[in-house]
């Protein structure tokens, strides 16, 4: 069953799929309305779980699930990954490949490099210690506020000579 995200209990399991690019306000309205039908019915072994999603930065899609009652069972992932491939398809975006990292820069602007190469791009500097890049650790809604980490503590940190 869908709830609003907000209402959705801290302790909330928490999927993190990225874009590569910003999706437009049209996008944006037909990914929530896609999602919001998709989480009213979301299920597993025949059981409503209270689900919710949001969206970061007109790229970055959370959907999220309160497992304390229900924990989410391989099939509703994976009827949750056909969802998203469906918004892949109708969209012209790249949702699940988990072969991507993004990163932030100081004034907010995103920036999607796939994983294989960015040694290079170190190398030429697009990418730096002071940027951000998306904590992939984040498990729970509660994580959230740590969403972003800097470059320089995170897995990325051994691409930069010391």
């Amino acid at each position: 069953m869908y709830i609003p995200f907000e209402q959705l209990p801290a302790h909330s399991r928490v999927w993190i799929y990225q874009a590569e690019r910003i999706l437009t306000e049209k996008e944006i309205e037909i990914v929530k309305q896609r999602l919001t039908r998709f989480c009213e019915g979301w299920n597993t072994h025949g059981n409503g779980m209270p689900t919710s999603f949001d969206i970061f930065d007109q790229q970055i899609l959370i959907l999220a699930v309160d497992e304390s009652g229900l924990g989410a069972s391989g099939c509703s992932i994976d009827s949750s990954v056909k969802v998203l491939r469906e918004l892949e398809s109708m969209l012209g975006v790249n949702l699940t490949d988990q072969g991507k990292v993004s990163v932030r820069n100081s004034s907010g602007d995103l920036k999607v490099f796939p994983a294989l190469g960015l040694k290079s791009k170190v190398q030429a500097g697009e990418l730096t210690l002071e940027q951000e890049v998306i904590n992939p650790l984040i498990r729970t809604k509660a994580d959230l506020h740590q969403l972003w980490q800097p470059v320089r503590n995170s897995w990325l940190n051994k691409y930069f000579p010391n």
